[in-house]
């Protein structure tokens, strides 16, 4: 399969498509394809120019690139669209960061020790609604996120206090602001938090607060539709059911299983003019900014960002990757200030590799060949 770096449908061309021959972005690229992905779109935005790719194929059985400028699901990247939306509130004076959440949201019956901060920093120690780690280190499933139950239950339409209600009904990880544990459940309690602080329902809020003022017209709050708007590539999701193997196109799906958390739509391009803009401080105030970046606990997580030390060849990297439960991924990546941004669509297919064990060694090539210099 090969990559190609022009515009995919010459009706709507993109200037990018004609930036610099970049040979390391290309063959970084392909190495997705070599190991088992289905294809990927690929954006580059550094002192060089713009570059975008892709390689692979855009529906199994096809010929055609994914599209350059395609949509997908963009999983749990949408956190730190959350972050940065929460953070206008606190900006606007509405909330504050360390303000308690239960006072808003007394319906819920939270932890009054549980902080704005403590949800986008992953310290609430609230029980994530998709499963958690047993006492054992093997992974106890929550609500169907995975594999064949997520597949055969990909349509369903969940609301937000109904997946936060699961998760209380668990026992708390620690107690807030003691610990540090990833839990799409903080994200689902954030969204709450902005509908009931704003009094804007959690899509419009976004529209108003990030997607609007950045003219990010290609990125999407769902809901509960499973559409996914023209033009994208097809995801798969391939799972065993008994003795067989079987691989099921999962490009419609209702994401509402991950509302705040892994839910959005959006594009390479829209990605990069969010992450770029973000960091570069024309969202939120440099001191917001600053507690965004400010990486806590065992994850190197700020408020809504990892924050990353790759030495002093590299330098440090902040990023927010996703993956949507079936078929997709996404990279969100760029330097602290936002100067260099790498951002990217992935789409599974019908091979049999285990993304977890071919997915880091991929990723580290392209972060070597985009942040090589450290600058």
């Amino acid at each position: 399969m090969s990559v190609n770096t022009t515009a995919q449908d010459a009706s709507t061309p993109s200037p990018e498509a004609a930036g610099p021959e970049r040979p390391e972005l290309r063959a970084a690229a392909q190495a997705f394809i070599d190991a088992g992905f289905a294809g990927i779109q690929l954006r580059v935005h550094d002192e060089r120019g713009a570059w975008v790719g892709a390689a692979g194929v855009r529906e199994l059985g096809g010929a055609e690139l994914p599209p350059v400028d395609g949509r997908f699901w963009v999983g749990s990247s949408t956190k730190t669209f959350v972050a940065a939306l929460v953070l206008r509130l606190v900006a606007d004076g509405a909330i504050g960061l360390d303000a308690p959440v239960a006072e808003h949201l007394p319906e819920l019956g939270l932890d009054g020790r549980i902080t704005v901060r403590m949800l986008l920093q992953h310290t609430s120690g609230l029980y994530s609604y998709t499963g958690e780690l047993g006492a054992d280190g093997t992974f106890v499933p929550g609500l169907p996120a995975v594999g064949g139950p997520w597949v055969e239950n990909r349509f369903h339409s969940y609301r937000p206090a109904e997946l936060v209600r699961y998760a209380l009904a668990r026992p708390a990880r620690f107690e807030p602001g003691t610990d540090q544990n990833y839990s799409n459940t903080n994200y689902t309690v954030a969204v709450l938090l902005v509908e009931a602080v704003g009094g804007r329902p959690y899509a419009e809020a976004m529209h108003r607060h990030v997607l609007e003022p950045l003219g990010l017209r290609d990125t999407v709050v769902p809901g509960d539709s499973p559409e996914l708007p023209e033009p994208h590539a097809h995801g798969y999701a391939r799972y065993q059911d008994g003795e067989e193997w079987k691989v099921v196109d999962v490009t419609r799906q209702n994401s509402s299983l991950l509302t705040g958390a892994g839910d959005m739509i959006s594009t390479t391009q829209d990605l990069h003019t969010f992450f770029s803009a973000l960091l570069g401080g024309r969202l939120l105030p440099a001191p917001l900014l600053e507690e965004m970046r400010t990486p806590h606990g065992m994850l190197g997580y700020g408020l809504g960002l990892f924050v990353q030390d790759l030495g002093p060849e590299h330098g440090t990297i902040v990023h927010h990757n996703g993956g949507a439960p079936g078929g997709y991924g996404a990279l969100m990546i760029a330097t602290p200030d936002g100067s260099r941004t790498l951002t990217a669509g992935l789409t599974m297919g019908d091979a049999a590799m285990d993304p977890a064990q071919v997915f880091p060694g991929a990723l580290d090539a392209l972060i070597t060949a985009v942040f090589r210099d450290g600058r």
